[in-house]
């Protein structure tokens, strides 16, 4: 057997908890660290999960604790220097979305991490959610036939103590942007992956319609065009009352599919019948299954869904969308480095 994977916990916020529960799980993945900025926070963390030992420096966790990966939970600006860090010291690298803050920080670490063999894994969970991962291989595999358009919606909630418990939330220099780029963009990952093509050109909208206060936006319409003419829109938002279901529809020359992840995730085909592929790792939910498949892909060489390239059309849609909201004008997305 495998020796379990010994993956430091970095960043002890609310997702890094359920990755932690998820973890414990597994019995291939051992905790024997975690850090955080805040002893208390850290502490707390440590006794809950049962991790042996807490640090307040990430570089004091590198140097005194023998890991083969972290997983970094942490504000966005801090993606970059400590994946920088992890890859220096010659270990994997888990990383929350987005990659990075900003487009060109995402090639540079994708080339580092490419550069020292590294595996570097962005967990964009929904890949291994059922329904859009069934979703996504019907649609690569021609069942949908020509792709003609896609359409997102993310119509989520939040409260003022969203941004009040995590202050880097509200800024742009810590968070890089909002709704669509913190919530929005899993879905354009799953879209921008099933259609498998290259996006050119972006149009988009921002607001603050309930948080004033913030310098990031809590509601984010786009549209996307693709290298082939097809169109994908998009809207992202914090302000949605109540909280609705995540929906994904793509539109085809011979048939429809539709995601929606409630009351539980799955996908319909209307049009034709498709066979509905499950996703390759086993799990009962999208993040335990992303969890295992990047501890198969560092640990035994198995591919994982997300790995860094995979991530960056997410993130150059998203800048582009921004761009055209500050200018007014449709925009280039920029995958060129």
């Amino acid at each position: 057997m495998t020796a379990p994977m010994r993956l430091g916990m970095v960043g002890c916020g609310d997702i890094a908890g359920y990755t932690a529960m998820f973890a414990r799980f597994n019995r291939r993945i051992s905790l024997p660290a975690c850090c955080d900025s805040s002893a208390e926070k850290a502490q707390d963390f440590a006794r809950r999960h049962k991790i042996p030992t807490f640090y307040i420096s990430f570089e004091q966790m590198l140097e005194k604790t023998a890991l083969d990966a972290v997983y970094l939970a942490v504000p966005h600006h801090l993606h970059f220097p400590m994946a920088q860090a992890a890859i220096q010291a010659g270990l994997h690298v888990f990383i929350e979305k987005p990659i990075t803050r900003t487009l060109s920080e995402a090639f540079v670490l994708a080339d580092q991490a490419e550069q020292a063999h590294i595996c570097l894994g962005v967990n964009y969970q929904y890949r291994y959610d059922i329904g859009c991962f069934a979703l996504a291989q019907a649609v690569l595999r021609g069942d949908l036939g020509t792709i003609h358009a896609a359409r997102c919606n993310i119509p989520w909630q939040r409260t003022a103590g969203y941004f009040q418990q995590a202050g880097w939330h509200a800024q742009l220099d810590t968070a890089g942007g909002g709704s669509l780029l913190t919530q929005g963009s899993h879905m354009l990952d799953v879209v921008l992956w099933a259609l498998g093509g290259q996006p050119r050109t972006a149009m988009g909208y921002t607001a603050r319609r309930k948080f004033k206060q913030v310098e990031v936006e809590d509601l984010a319409h786009g549209q996307v065009e693709m290298q082939d003419g097809a169109l994908i829109q998009i809207s992202s938002s914090m302000v949605a009352n109540p909280e609705q279901a995540l929906t994904i529809e793509i539109y085809g020359e011979d048939a429809t599919a539709i995601y929606t992840d409630r009351p539980l995730p799955h996908v319909t085909f209307k049009g034709r019948r498709i066979k509905k592929t499950p996703p390759p790792i086993l799990g009962l939910h999208a993040l335990q299954r992303s969890l295992e498949g990047f501890r198969v892909w560092a640990m035994e060489g198995r591919p994982y869904l997300t790995p860094a390239r995979e991530a960056i059309p997410a993130l150059a849609v998203v800048e582009a969308i921004y761009r055209s909201a500050q200018s007014g004008c449709r925009e280039s997305v920029q995958l060129g480095e």
